[in-house]
């Protein structure tokens, strides 16, 4: 598997860049995506961005954003600080 797969307009991301991003194991990833714990958003690119999808995930007052192209390529990463209440925000 490719970190990131995209298939019929849906994401599917290896658990191991969520891993790194927040500091815990694979194992732990699944499961708080899974009681969430772990919340996400999908945002589709328009004009100048068109083909481009922006993923971010919040967890414990952290994101990571995800910036990817129509084969699922990680284009762009970056990790920052969010508030409490965003970090649960779907």
């Amino acid at each position: 598997m490719n970190a990131v797969e995209h298939e019929g307009g849906s994401f599917v991301v290896d658990a191991a860049v969520l891993s790194v991003a927040f500091g815990r194991p694979a194992a732990e990833i699944r499961a708080s995506m899974q009681d969430g714990r772990i919340t996400s958003r999908c945002e589709k690119g328009h004009g100048e961005d068109a083909g481009l999808w922006r993923l971010t995930f919040y967890h414990a007052g952290r994101a990571l954003r995800l910036t990817v192209n129509e084969d699922g390529e990680i284009l762009k990463r970056s990790t920052f600080n969010v508030s409490a209440a965003r970090s649960s925000i779907p």
